[in-house]
């Protein structure tokens, strides 16, 4: 069973630790959703946008970039301070700190709402669903995104299955909602329509994770995760370095010259308040 209040905590000490890592390890690959993800919801010159769960501020800064008038809110302080460290000069641009599953805000403020990559680190994501769809106004547009399953988001794949060969999966963790839950298309549509949206319309995104080292995905997710991060840090070091070891040999498949090219698709869910 699902204790909310403890998922969330942990979810909010996880991000509080893996912070100063997530942009340089995940940015530039979630960032290559932020077009499609803006363009969803119509994002241009003077859109009231709230970029929910913002981390450091990518996809807030490309709305404002496209002249937006854009807030960005994480429960996260670091996280918070990471977006204003980089995005410090940028106009229209705002960050302050307010949880996903009660926001900080007045019914109907925005014309549009985003979160990218952040519905699956949530205790109750249908809460803030919710949330989402009460501070937009009527006709104002929500996307969000989340990874693919395993079997195509390939980065996931290697970890899950060296921990599962090699390690142990169940290390006393707060429960929280299945990872994967709304990467199922028929999930994200059927939780989006109970909300009280509309016209939703669910794709996948591909996009591609470009590194240059067969470490690289175990670094990222030790680094710059938290559930996945945690599992890693409860293994004995005898299995750690197991699952290290298969994780570098399963990178190697997708070895191009000297960059690992890994496959790492997206799914994107918007609809209409």
């Amino acid at each position: 069973m699902i204790d909310a209040s403890a998922f969330h905590d942990f979810e909010h000490a996880g991000w509080e630790r893996a912070a100063e890592h997530y942009g340089d390890v995940f940015g530039a690959l979630t960032t290559q959703v932020a077009g499609p993800l803006l363009d969803a919801v119509g994002a241009r010159e003077g859109t009231r946008l709230l970029d929910v769960a913002t981390g450091p501020g990518f996809v807030a800064a490309a709305a404002a970039a496209r002249g937006a008038i854009v807030t960005g809110v994480d429960f996260s302080p670091a996280m918070i301070g990471q977006a204003e460290q980089r995005h410090r000069r940028t106009a229209d641009l705002t960050f302050r700190e307010g949880d996903a599953e009660a926001l900080p805000f007045d019914a109907a403020t925005f014309d549009a709402v985003v979160m990218n990559f952040g519905l699956l680190h949530l205790a109750r994501p249908e809460s803030a669903l919710a949330e989402a769809h009460r501070v937009l106004r009527s006709g104002g547009r929500y996307a969000f995104t989340v990874w693919a399953a395993p079997e195509t988001a390939v980065g996931f794949d290697m970890v899950l299955k060296a921990i599962e060969e090699l390690g142990r999966a169940d290390v006393g963790l707060p429960e929280g909602p299945p990872f994967f839950r709304f990467s199922a298309a028929d999930e994200s549509r059927r939780t989006l329509e109970r909300a009280g949206f509309s016209d939703v319309d669910v794709r996948t995104v591909p996009l591609t994770w470009e590194l240059s080292s067969a470490d690289g995905v175990y670094d990222a997710l030790s680094r710059g995760g938290v559930r996945t991060a945690a599992v890693l840090r409860a293994q004995t070091p005898e299995a750690l370095a197991a699952i290290r070891a298969a994780i570098r040999r399963a990178a190697e498949r997708y070895r191009q010259g000297d960059r690992f090219i890994v496959p790492m698709p997206a799914v994107l869910a918007s609809a209409t308040r």
